[in-house]
């Protein structure tokens, strides 16, 4: 390794690749800790939709940054990369190594990239405010709102995203300053080895749709009932996550239950896309094929004993 830091290993790539996969075939090389980097996998109670590892898997190898708060608490990527450094310097006391595994860019760059976001607390009320303008005029046309105030951060930001469209008009306003003038970097206190899983596009999107009815035999329904059924709301950003948000509207009487669960596939077919995409961009990620994970296992086990030393 070219310099003293300590290792962190990154397993990252789209949904339904095999990253949890990879992790429990490394665990059988190395001692290692994984911290989760999934943004939806930090709600209690949204296990079946979030592809949560399962209990056994987290039985086998420690997993942190799970079943961190409730679906209504906010948790912000602030928050997240707090966890994550606090998580990733106790498994290193522990004489273990972390591994980062998960397919959420922004989670992944907070961490390995020093990404400094400023803990921006939500405005309820000008959230209502933005929310009730969207609906009357669109979604469209707050984000030619944040194009005028801040077209970087416009440009990164899906139009049809409105959760992420209003919380960089948020940030604006609380703090003044433009969304994309929040975040800086630091250099990061150790070095990070990254894996990066892909498929030919064809076989991905058969597994995905081979995972969705899996979900759905496991209880997917059931969970999304039992958690409106606990309060929370349609509107919270768990509750708009995949899966949740095309049962919501068949419960609502939006689609049929065919129609939600060919809606998830779909859905989850262009979050792949721009999962790829955002991980394509990220420096330094040594690509694989994960047709033969026990190969990538072993390679990556080189690689990490490698860069350790």
């Amino acid at each position: 390794m070219s310099d003293a830091k300590p290792l962190v290993v990154a397993i990252v790539g789209p949904t339904a690749v095999g990253k949890t996969a990879l992790a429990l075939a490394l665990a059988r090389r190395l001692a290692i800790e994984v911290v989760s980097a999934d943004s939806r996998q930090v709600y209690r109670g949204m296990d079946i939709g979030t592809a949560k590892p399962t209990p056994a898997e987290r039985a086998a190898v420690p997993h942190h940054l799970i079943d961190v708060v409730d679906p209504d608490r906010p948790y912000t990527v602030a928050d997240y990369r707090h966890d994550a450094l606090g998580a990733i310097a106790g498994i290193r006391e522990r004489g273990r190594l972390p591994v980062l595994v998960g397919g959420t860019g922004l989670y992944y760059r907070a961490v390995t990239a020093g990404l400094q976001i400023p803990p921006v607390p939500p405005d309820p009320a000008y959230r209502a405010q933005l929310e009730s303008r969207a609906a009357a005029e669109g979604a469209e046309a707050l984000h030619r709102e944040l194009a005028d105030l801040n077209p970087t951060a416009a440009a990164s930001i899906d139009p049809r995203n409105l959760r992420r469209v209003i919380r960089a008009l948020e940030v604006c306003h609380v703090t003044g300053w433009p969304f994309s003038q929040q975040t800086h970097a630091q250099e990061p206190a150790f070095h990070t080895v990254a894996f990066g899983l892909s498929l030919e596009r064809s076989v991905l999107y058969g597994r995905i749709d081979q995972r969705v009815d899996a979900m759905m035999q496991a209880g997917l329904l059931a969970e999304v009932e039992r958690l409106h059924a606990a309060g929370y709301a349609w509107d919270l950003p768990s509750m708009s996550s995949i899966g949740y948000r095309q049962l919501g509207d068949y419960l609502r009487g939006d689609r049929t239950l065919a129609e939600a669960v060919e809606r998830i596939k779909l859905d989850t077919h262009a979050y792949v896309r721009r999962q790829l995409t955002w991980f394509r961009k990220e420096p330094g990620i040594q690509w694989h094929d994960a047709g033969d994970l026990e190969a990538v296992a072993a390679e990556l086990t080189g690689t990490a004993r490698a860069a350790a030393q």
